[in-house]
């Protein structure tokens, strides 16, 4: 169905679209305040075991504060106390001299441990001693939550494309809302472990169906610069994440910090309308036409005529009796949906893990973890301007490969940069992070070009689970640096070039109008479906413009 010349009609791109734009992006702030949440609220501060409950006979009263941690505590080479450790008794002689204290008997903590508290008040790892044989919990938290938001990926993809956008959009608010701030009130890790996971999936239908809606709205010569715009929601939440870290510095606090925007998503929500390119695929005339004329009017344009001709719901109703109930396994069943499907899922796999990989590996580069997350988040905005100049001037799908290429080769660049030069390391992994934002930027986008409506939000979906599938992993590639330190970062630059590679075996749907039906797929002349359609919304502008010519 030639939706397009609708929204010629009716202006597919004007105020009504930029509004909509406004309504959806703003509650995308909180998405990336709560994916990139772990680096704070699981932060690991300076500790060492908890020593205050050792007297010996009354000795520690005399002791300074240091002098009690060089008799009680064995130190590393770099002089700074050991996190898991103590003496098995207090060692006074090390006071008198500076004897070599490695070979001399230590135990476990016995007693807990003591946190430097100058940075964070309180963080997970501090609440539930989630460190030393514990230290793992912290990462898996992250885990925890990205695998909520993989199963949401599913589950929303197949709502959304079944029940429509804006329904599934609130419910997404509301969840989300009352998951968030349940998991600041946890009383335990398991309780907070499972508050996250509901909270990672209500997030989910926040993700794919904001930035689709916006993409449905428009006409085909601004997608890209809806896409790219919306998406600077992401960086400016990233950059407040920073600031708000930098301002509360309790776990719980931060968590309601950043949920509390969702309710004024709820409010606004009374003035999104759902998709007329859903509703139309999906034999919903009416519905369709009110949004449409709504859409005219505050675009300054010509309302639709008040009826369809009878030609034009005849043929309308030909596609009503085909098959609506499209789920996940059409995106498999036909030979080149499944070659798209699997070429989509390695892309995103690939883009999500070089991401999160570097996003969630914020240390090591000589800076605070504040500064270094801005950074991050700041690079992301220049790499998003860049994006909307070169997709129109290359193509998504040379744009979409390069981008995910160079990420990788600057993972690649670090691997060889011996650690004593750290200000060109900080250099390169935020050029990196500012390409994989980049990339990250594009296949939002080409996606959703890709996919037909009939299976947006399934293929939505579906690269959605696989994207959070690599992000809940991420966590766990990084803790493999325990067993070689370059590990992590070489599983993931692969994993980016492979990415690219994939990107390039995909068709390029630069000003090539929105695929309706999986024949538009499979048949890109287009079947007898697709000509009944383009003939039902032939006839739908005709009886328009009879109508505006009679008056």
């Amino acid at each position: 169905m030639k939706f397009e010349n609708i929204l010629e009609e009716i202006n597919g791109f004007g105020p009504f679209q930029i509004l909509l734009l406004i309504l959806l992006c703003t509650p995308r702030i909180v998405l990336p305040c709560h994916f990139l949440l772990n680096n704070f609220i699981a932060a690991l501060p300076p500790h060492h075991c908890d020593i205050s409950t050792l007297n010996n006979g009354g000795l520690f009263r005399n002791l300074t504060h240091q002098q009690r941690l060089t008799v009680s505590i064995p130190v590393q080479e770099d002089g700074v106390p050991k996190s898991c450790e103590m003496f098995a008794e207090p060692q006074f002689q090390l006071l008198a001299n500076s004897s070599d204290s490695a070979d001399l008997p230590t135990v476990r903590c016995q007693r807990g441990w003591v946190y430097d508290n100058s940075t964070f008040t309180s963080t997970l790892a501090t609440e539930w001693d989630l460190v030393c044989d514990r230290k793992s919990l912290r990462k898996t938290s992250s885990t925890v939550f990205f695998a909520g938001i993989m199963i949401g990926a599913i589950v929303f993809g197949f709502l959304c494309d079944k029940y429509g956008r804006r329904n599934i959009l609130l419910a997404s608010y509301i969840m989300s809302i009352v998951f968030g701030f349940s998991s600041a009130f946890a009383n335990s890790y398991v309780l907070f472990a499972v508050l996250r996971f509901l909270t990672g999936f209500g997030l989910t239908g926040i993700g794919i169906n904001s930035m689709v809606l916006c993409i449905e709205w428009v006409d085909t010569g601004h997608r890209s610069f809806i896409s790219v715009i919306g998406s600077l929601s992401w960086a400016v939440g990233n950059m407040l994440l920073a600031a708000f870290a930098y301002l509360v510095n309790d776990w719980r606090t931060l968590i309601m910090t950043v949920t509390a925007p969702l309710g004024f998503a709820v409010l606004t929500w009374w003035w999104i309308p759902e998709s007329a390119r859903w509703l139309l695929v999906n034999g919903k005339v009416k519905r369709a036409h009110f949004y449409l004329d709504k859409c005219a009017k505050f675009n300054k344009r010509q309302k639709l005529s008040s009826k369809f001709k009878e030609e034009t719901l005849s043929n309308i109703e030909i596609l009503e009796k085909q098959d609506k109930n499209y789920t996940y396994l059409h995106l498999i069943k036909t030979p080149k949906m499944r070659k798209l499907t699997l070429l989509t899922g390695i892309m995103w796999y690939g883009i999500s893990s070089a991401y999160y990989g570097i996003s969630l590996n914020i240390s090591g580069f000589g800076l605070n973890i504040h500064l270094t997350h801005f950074i991050y988040a700041a690079i992301e905005v220049p790499a998003k301007l860049m994006i909307y100049c070169l997709l129109n001037i290359i193509g998504r799908r040379k744009c979409q490969a390069s981008m995910v290429l160079l990420t990788g080769i600057c993972i690649a660049i670090n691997i060889f940069l011996p650690k004593g030069l750290w200000h060109m390391r900080a250099v390169v992994a935020v050029l990196g992070k500012g390409l994989s934002e980049a990339s990250f930027t594009i296949v939002f986008l080409y996606t959703s070009e890709l996919y037909p409506t009939v299976l947006r939000q399934n293929g939505l979906g579906y690269t959605s689970f696989v994207s959070r599938l690599a992000a809940s992993v991420a966590p766990l590639i990084l803790m493999l640096e325990d067993v070689w330190t370059l590990l992590p970062q070489i599983i993931i630059c692969s994993l980016s070039i492979t990415s690219g590679l994939a990107a390039l075996l995909l068709p390029e749907t630069q000003n090539v109008r929105l695929p309706e039906t999986i024949d538009d797929i499979e048949k890109p002349r287009g079947s007898e479906v697709s000509r009944r359609s383009v003939e039902a919304a032939d006839v739908f502008l005709e009886s328009k413009s009879t109508t505006d010519t009679e008056k």
